[in-house]
């Protein structure tokens, strides 16, 4: 069933040098969760953060920290970020040899498990997974850099997803990251999203501006 719709800010477009600020700054704007973009330099062509980052940030709000692991081999970091306070720990289908035994183990941790599909993976991955998950989610960009432009088939992807959750009865958050802006977030949303990313469209125009980017793409 898709549920009301949540924003989840990408702390990727935040100002690093003040990031508690920024992360205080779209909690009071509206965000539902905060996302947190690990990147390693292996799995995806950028680096990011690490542990210690979401560790410093948890401070700064009560809503959800929603981490994506978009590191490999993700398997030897899980406990480290769940130490550190992720709330939702999504990894990708191929970051390592066995995806049902890390989504079991995030989830004995005590947290959230999300399952990533990135643009290329298709939505028959998650064909004995789901059931372990909390969350998908699906990148309508190649992941890596944020400000990038909305992948069209991940419309597709969206709404094949959404008819395998629906059919199977499970209360699965569906998200959506990339290229989300005023204009594609009503169209993921009519697709089946019932959450989205959004960096360069929650920041921009500085704190005074957060709150009307957040409910722009409530559709507000």
């Amino acid at each position: 069933m898709q549920q009301p719709v949540r924003i989840a800010p990408s702390i990727l477009s935040a100002d690093f040098a003040k990031l508690g600020e920024e992360v205080r700054a779209i909690d009071l704007a509206g965000a539902d969760w905060i996302h947190v973009d690990v990147m390693d330099g292996h799995f995806v062509p950028n680096i990011t953060i690490g542990p210690q980052v979401v560790k410093a940030i948890r401070p700064h709000t009560a809503k959800p920290l929603d981490v994506h692991l978009m590191i490999a081999p993700v398997d030897p970091y899980l406990d480290q970020f769940a130490e550190a306070g992720a709330d939702t720990i999504s990894i990708h289908v191929e970051a390592g040899p066995h995806t049902h035994r890390s989504l079991r183990h995030i989830r004995s941790l005590g947290k959230r498990a999300g399952v990533v599909l990135t643009p290329q993976t298709p939505a028959k991955a998650l064909d004995y997974l789901l059931e372990e998950v909390d969350l998908v989610l699906i990148m309508s960009v190649n992941p890596g850099f944020g400000g990038q432009s909305f992948i069209e088939s991940a419309l597709r992807k969206i709404e094949s997803v959404r008819t395998m959750i629906d059919k199977q009865g499970l209360t699965v958050d569906l998200e959506v990251d990339g290229g989300i802006d005023r204009v594609t977030a009503p169209r993921a949303i009519a697709a089946g999203a019932d959450a989205l990313v959004a960096g360069t469209a929650t920041f921009k125009g500085g704190p005074d501006a957060y709150a009307a980017n957040i409910a722009a793409l409530r559709g507000g």
